[in-house]
């Protein structure tokens, strides 16, 4: 297979980068990745332990010198998020990433890049592989399902580590400490399907789809603005319902509840009259959508097709009141800003994905808050929009936040090394998204924490891409942090 990042420096980093893009390794798929991992640490004689569900921890002893130093846990997550072009072939489940090149950044062909968070995983291995870089004793610890509610590190059984200072390779800006990380749980809404013949004459199938958004990471991204595939059409088919009289066979938008959606379609059936009706809908709302989206999604599409296709059965009138009312109230977007930290999203909520199946309609969002009782407070208004239409809400992956915690020598050391290193002071940042911090910090009191790493742009979409020299940088400051070590 080609070699395509063969000759970039760190030579080490971008060889096992590139090794896991030819591995599946879809979040909740990990175990061909997991055992790639469990190989990795037996052919380089390291200890190494692989859980369950494939989480997997791999220590190796403090270099000549460290071995008084306190253990470091270096610490990233496995599995990505797979998104493609609609247009695009590529089987996730087997097919390996196409890698390119273009100035300084790496992307896939077409689809995500996985460097979220593959990157963490090439520079513990190479620093894992290295007979040559001083450090303390280490454990890599490598957990899986974290882009789908950081399932690895909740099942994670913290016993099995001793470090007591962590290292977080899960951020995307390089310059920049991560010292706080937002709270999350994820909600799916559940409604039952009622289903029943098509009624009319002359009826005709139209394909409604919306396109063109460039979505993005649900915390990362959610303060920029960006349309919201799901509820742009949640607007446009109730307006609709004032205009003539339409069933709806199906609606489906988004891809993964942790990503902002660039596209939904919904396939309407109505009186073949009304097409130009239909025309002019579309086009206002074209407008419509244009103008409030023309700084954050200039290349927004609303367009309808005619489809040449029986209908068997569509929506209930009652499901379909449901299904457009839900569309129009689950709460989504930025919610609260922080009063403490200037330009921080406190509290937000993705409704990410929309899917009906025979049996529901499901509605998918991720809550997001640094703050316990704002979380809940978002989470209680959902459930009373589900309690109000008589449907069902579920949570899952209820992950806490990471404290800010003033007293970290972690961060110190960090202060102190950016410093000597660049001459000037790095910039120290609290996320509103979920990093693992949270969830170990909750298994392993002690632990003192910092998350950083290299610049890369457009995460969960198809035009993810990782800077390759950042990549470098972040590498150099990265051992120089664990060269500090020795005086923690």
């Amino acid at each position: 297979m080609e070699n395509v990042l063969g000759q970039l420096e760190p030579q080490s980093v971008f060889k096992y980068f590139e090794d896991m893009s030819r591995i599946p390794r879809g979040s909740g798929k990990e175990k061909e990745i997991s055992d790639y991992l469990v190989q990795f640490a037996k052919d380089h004689r390291l200890e190494v332990i692989q859980d369950e569900i494939y989480n997997v921890i791999i220590k190796k002893p403090a270099t000549p010198g460290y071995e008084t130093a306190p253990p470091v846990i270096i610490q990233g997550h496995m599995d990505m998020v797979c998104e493609k072009n609609r247009d695009t072939v590529h089987d996730f489940a087997k097919d390996p990433l196409k890698l390119q090149i273009k100035g300084d950044m790496i992307y896939a062909t077409n689809t995500t890049l996985g460097a979220d968070n593959g990157i963490a995983v090439a520079y513990a291995l190479a620093i894992l592989a290295s007979d040559t870089i001083p450090h303390p004793s280490l454990e890599a610890l490598i957990t899986v399902q974290e882009e789908i509610g950081l399932k690895g590190a909740a099942a994670l059984d913290a016993s099995h580590l001793d470090g007591k200072y962590l290292i977080n390779l899960d951020s995307e800006e390089e310059g920049k400490l991560l010292v706080s990380c937002a709270g999350g749980v994820r909600t799916t809404q559940s409604i039952p399907v009622t289903w029943e013949a098509p009624c009319g004459e002359n009826l005709a199938a139209y394909r409604i789809s919306i396109t063109g958004l460039k979505g993005g990471h649900s915390g990362m991204d959610i303060h920029r603005g960006r349309g919201n595939a799901n509820k742009l059409m949640g607007r446009f088919l109730n307006a609709l319902t004032s205009a003539f009289a339409f069933s709806i066979k199906e609606i489906n938008g988004g891809a993964k509840m942790n990503a902002i959606p660039r596209e939904a379609e919904a396939v309407i059936l109505t009186n073949a009259d009304n097409s130009s009706e239909l025309q002019n809908r579309i086009e206002t709302w074209q407008k419509t959508f244009e103008n409030e989206l023309r700084t954050s999604d200039p290349g927004v599409m609303l367009t309808f097709q005619r489809l040449q296709m029986p209908v068997a059965k569509v929506l209930s009138k009652e499901t379909e009141h449901k299904v457009i009312a839900s569309l129009v109230l689950i709460p989504n977007g930025v919610q609260s800003m922080s009063m403490d930290i200037e330009g921080l999203v406190e509290s937000s909520t993705n409704l990410g994905v929309v899917k009906t199946t025979d049996k529901d309609v499901l509605f998918e969002s991720a809550v997001r808050s640094s703050v316990k009782s704002l979380k809940y407070t978002i989470l209680h208004q959902s459930k009373m929009v589900a309690d109000i239409l008589g449907v069902r809400l579920t949570t899952d992956s209820d992950y806490p936040e990471w404290q800010y915690n003033p007293d970290s020598k972690m961060q110190a050391i960090c202060e102190r090394v950016y410093k000597e290193k660049y001459g000037a002071a790095p910039e120290i940042i609290a996320l509103h998204a979920g990093v693992e911090c949270g969830l170990l910090k909750e298994k392993k009191n002690d632990l003192d924490m910092i998350s950083f790493g290299p610049n890369m742009y457009d995460v969960h979409t198809p035009n993810e891409h990782l800077s390759i020299s950042s990549t470098k940088h972040t590498w150099e400051y990265l051992l120089a942090v664990l060269k500090e070590m020795k005086h923690a």
